[in-house]
């Protein structure tokens, strides 16, 4: 029998993190699926999704501890199958671009989860606006909404905080 489990991970950047890691896992027969990696701030984080043997699980735990020790965070959790219904959900992506200030990411997510949709995948960064060198708040939000949502009183109330918070949202069905 197979488990799957997520493993997440977070450490100083060095050349050969991925290859210890994933080392790790091919020795005791595991199958690297899917991951999210990146580095930020000095940092190497990920996400990565693993198949095993179930009597493999235990001992894959034990040594990927190992690599905690190094000063190389590691979590195994268990992965569920309680997510919602893929059928039942349409896709919805946003892009938000304005100066970069606290609460953009706050003030979206508020949005979003008060009609129910779920965030799946957020990618931001701040980068220097050409001209003037101001700072910059980017981000690409890809989510799944319930097939009753109301899009447009979903896009009355982005367009609020658009307005609240200086930013441009754009928001693309499907």
């Amino acid at each position: 029998m197979e488990s799957t489990f997520i493993i997440t991970f977070i450490g100083d950047d060095r050349p050969g993190l991925v290859e210890e890691l994933s080392s790790t896992i091919a020795r005791f027969g595991g199958n690297w699926q899917e991951s999210r990696l990146s580095q930020l701030a000095g940092k190497f984080a990920g996400l990565v999704q693993v198949t095993l043997a179930s009597e493999q699980c235990e001992a894959l735990r034990l040594a990927l501890k190992t690599m905690d020790q190094q000063g190389f965070s590691v979590r195994v959790t268990p992965a569920s199958s309680t997510g919602a219904s893929v059928e039942s959900q349409q896709l919805l992506r946003l892009s938000i671009l304005g100066p970069d200030r606290p609460g953009i990411v706050r003030e979206v997510s508020a949005a979003l989860a008060a009609q129910s949709i779920n965030v799946i995948d957020m990618h931001s960064h701040v980068s220097s606006a050409p001209m003037s060198a101001e700072l910059l708040f980017n981000a690409n939000v890809e989510a799944e909404v319930p097939e009753d949502t109301d899009l447009e009183e979903l896009a009355d109330r982005l367009e609020q905080v658009s307005d609240e918070m200086d930013v441009d949202i754009h928001l693309n069905p499907g």
